[in-house]
């Protein structure tokens, strides 16, 4: 194993390091050191903050779910919309792949469906 194989990926990672520290230091540099009260506080999409209620103002689990299955919608379409076109290539046992694949996203879904998740209040 030669190790001039590696020099490539040694530049780049050179090169990226010396970047993040050129533009560090270029930000601490060029970048303005006024600090106001109007800076320190939180950014509140510019409404004044308010006091946190006593429970910290948590979201409800239900919309942690819903972006779940969101997000699992996503990855079905990214893994079904390469098979659907190379569909004709495939032999039997990439339709049995995305077959087994659909049913266990199925069986996720009924799941959600049937503890109540998809019901909105």
């Amino acid at each position: 194993m030669e190790l001039s194989a590696y020099v490539p990926i040694i530049g780049l990672f050179g090169l990226a390091v010396g970047f993040a520290v050129v533009s560090l230091v270029a930000a601490r540099i060029a970048g303005p050191r006024r600090a106001n009260r109007a800076k320190l506080e939180p950014y509140e999409c510019g409404i004044e903050p308010t006091p946190q209620p006593v429970g910290g103002g948590r979201v409800p689990v239900r919309f942690y779910l819903t972006a779940m299955m969101f997000i699992i919608f996503d990855i079905e379409v990214v893994f079904l919309i390469p098979w659907a076109v190379a569909f004709d290539q495939l032999a039997l046992g990439g339709f049995l792949a995305v077959t087994l694949f659909i049913v266990a996203v199925t069986i996720a879904y009924v799941y959600e469906w049937r503890r109540g998740g998809l019901e909105w209040d």
